[in-house]
């Protein structure tokens, strides 16, 4: 067998030998027989401003009929470089659609008073909202003067609480949706109940009097930074809103990434990922979690917020260790969201009759339904939604 397979390559090869050796034996056309070859294909080709070239006799027409062959010649390469470099910057179309429904899923309502805390048990710890607006970033920027009352009180309060936790005295004396804060509520004719939550900070208290609230989706945690309605006491707030679900393309042909999980939150959102971020950073540089952020690490206590929190919340902005938005960053656009966009308009509540009838129903006096009273009705403009989707382009 080996004998068979040594003779079989010794055929190739000298087969191969005598091919090289016919072409080399075989002579090269003469100039002349190369000009009648380039001849012969100039005016048979089917490139037909060639051969137009060729036999043409006046100069005039050779050289426009050439200025043309180059030209067209240019055109296709100009095409073929701007469709190329088309194609690597992974073009996109948008398409929006507005589809009509028989029913359409309602948003949750997240409610929060602009009065966070009793007023009776916050005056017991003034000195909280200095310590919670540095945490918070909102008084951090100022000049904090050692010699300041306010920077003394904390530094007194620090030493004397230093196992006071914020926590446990905001579900204690923060706002909640229960039956004596939310006296009516009406879905489609049927009662409806509330989710005791509490969020943000007491920095939006104290200043005026009602609600803010936010539409979102039930998947969603709610924002309330830029994004917030208010309505404030004494008044009927009359919500109109929209569904709009947008669709964006993962990279290179947009800014998502379908593969970042979060996890606290079921559902990915750039405001969620935002603070599993930083608390990610302030866990590791502080061994603890401040309340307002999620996470089942140790809570912050008044002396780390002061000393370790608030500068590394710094640090973060500084750095950009937290950023937002394009595909590389921390957190990118989510791949799906849905928003709900709103008009809002106001009448006075209740009328001098309701203010009667409701006086007498809560045995409250009529400045105190004037005063503390908010009424916020929420409906669909139509029934429909509109889906904005980034495609990819063909």
């Amino acid at each position: 067998m080996e004998q068979t397979k040594k003779s079989k390559v010794n055929a190739k090869k000298g087969l191969l030998e005598k091919i090289k050796l016919w072409l080399s034996k075989k002579p090269l056309p003469s100039p002349t027989d190369r000009k009648k070859f380039d001849h012969d294909f100039a005016i048979s080709t089917s490139f037909h401003g060639l051969h137009n070239i060729v036999r043409n006799r006046s100069k005039i027409h050779k050289v426009i009929w050439l200025v043309v062959v180059l030209g067209s010649v240019s055109l296709v390469i100009w095409q073929i470089y701007s469709r190329l470099v088309n194609y690597l910057t992974w073009p996109t179309t948008t398409s929006v659609e507005v589809q009509y429904v028989e029913k359409i899923e309602f948003p949750a309502v997240t409610f929060c008073n602009l009065n966070r805390f009793q007023t009776e048990a916050v005056a017991k710890f003034g000195v909280i909202f200095f310590l919670w607006n540095i945490v918070s970033k909102v008084l951090h920027l100022q000049d904090i003067r050692t010699n300041s009352t306010g920077f003394k009180e904390a530094i007194d309060f620090l030493t004397s609480q230093q196992n006071f936790s914020i926590a446990e005295f905001v579900k204690k004396n923060g706002f909640y949706l229960n039956n004596s804060t939310l006296l009516e509520c009406d879905f489609f004719g049927k009662p409806c109940g509330s989710q005791e939550e509490f969020t943000d900070d007491p920095t939006l208290g104290f200043v005026d009097a009602g609600i803010i609230f936010v539409i979102h989706s039930p998947k969603k945690v709610p924002q309330f930074d830029g994004l917030g309605l208010s309505s404030p006491v004494g008044m009927h707030a009359r919500v109109t809103i929209r569904q709009v679900k947008t669709v964006h393309q993962e990279y290179p042909w947009g800014e998502c990434n379908p593969n970042i999980k979060l996890q606290t939150f079921s559902t990915y959102s750039t405001s969620g990922c935002l603070k599993e971020c930083k608390a990610q950073h302030i866990e590791k540089q502080c061994g603890c979690l401040p309340f307002l952020l999620p996470g089942k690490g140790i809570e912050c206590d008044l002396k780390k917020f002061y000393n370790c929190v608030s500068p590394t919340l710094d640090h973060i902005e500084v750095k950009g260790l937290c950023t937002m938005g394009t595909h590389n960053s921390s957190c990118p656009v989510p791949c799906e969201e849905t928003e709900y966009p709103a008009t809002i308009s106001y009448s006075t509540f209740p009328s001098r009759k309701a203010l009667k009838y409701l006086s007498k129903k809560l045995n409250q006096s009529q400045k105190y339904i004037r005063e503390n009273l908010v009424n916020i009705e929420i409906n669909y403009s139509d029934l429909n939604y509109k889906i904005t989707q980034q495609q990819k382009a063909v």
